[in-house]
């Protein structure tokens, strides 16, 4: 279970991006984060790993006070929680393989990392990871040859290596063709599905939300404007969440 209470967050520059937002989310859920550029949902998601500090609340997981958690306690807690960015955030000149294996750094000796070297057991954890995402004959090829819904994938797979059990997805789709979104928002429902891993993801399109969210939280100027079920967004709901000038986009 992952508790949100009274979490708030202002900026240096005196932006508030969170405004008491309360939350509990069961382990196994599949959670769509929506709103507009903004709203606050990757500041939300980044509070809950502490990537930003929040300025006031609690995140509480599986009964541990994150908020309070000291670095290396958060290193701890960070093995558990993968993290899927936008921008892949890969090291591109590396191999699809290596850059999967870094997902392991929090388990191996922090040596075998500075001389690139992975035992052969996290090599074939890396290459079951990759086949599970449908690219284990991109292993050792370059990461920048890889087309953006490939590299999304191999993000997946990193994540995957740290043996998540709560998974932060920050707009994964956002530079995404269509056709590509849905198929990185496949894997993401076989990993909640198959592995009981919940999974938080902030996108843009209700469309997606719809398609592979168990529940929908909406987010507006950092409040919380709708808590639910997917069907239950209609039309007036959707315009309450987007402004009324908003009209719906299907992504097919």
């Amino acid at each position: 279970m992952l508790k949100i209470e009274n979490l708030s967050k202002v900026y240096e520059n005196g932006f508030q991006a969170l405004y008491h937002i309360d939350l509990e989310i069961p382990d196994g859920q599949f959670v769509a984060i929506i709103g507009l550029s903004g709203s606050g949902k990757s500041t939300l998601l980044r509070c809950i790993n502490r990537l930003i500090e929040p300025t006031e609340g609690q995140i509480i997981w599986n009964g541990v006070d994150i908020t309070r958690a000291t670095d290396d306690e958060m290193r701890q807690i960070r093995r558990r929680i993968g993290m899927i960015f936008q921008q892949f955030n890969l090291v591109k000149r590396s191999s699809v393989i290596t850059n999967v294996m870094s997902g392991r750094l929090g388990y191996v000796n922090p040596a075998f990392s500075l001389i690139n070297y992975f035992p052969r057991a996290e090599k074939d954890r890396a290459l079951a990871a990759l086949k599970r995402v449908g690219i284990g004959e991109k292993a050792y090829q370059r990461a920048s040859a890889l087309s953006g819904g490939q590299q999304q994938r191999v993000g997946i797979a990193r994540a995957l290596m740290q043996n998540p059990e709560l998974m932060l997805a920050d707009e994964p789709v956002a530079s995404l063709d269509p056709a590509t979104s849905h198929s990185v928002m496949k894997y993401l429902e076989l990993l909640n599905k198959e592995d009981g891993i919940t999974i938080l993801c902030s996108l843009h399109f209700l469309s997606l939300a719809r398609a592979y969210a168990d529940r929908v939280i909406a987010l507006k100027d950092g409040r919380i404007e709708f808590d639910g079920s997917p069907k239950d967004i209609d039309e007036q709901r959707f315009k309450q969440i987007y402004g009324e000038d908003a009209v719906q986009v299907e992504i097919h």
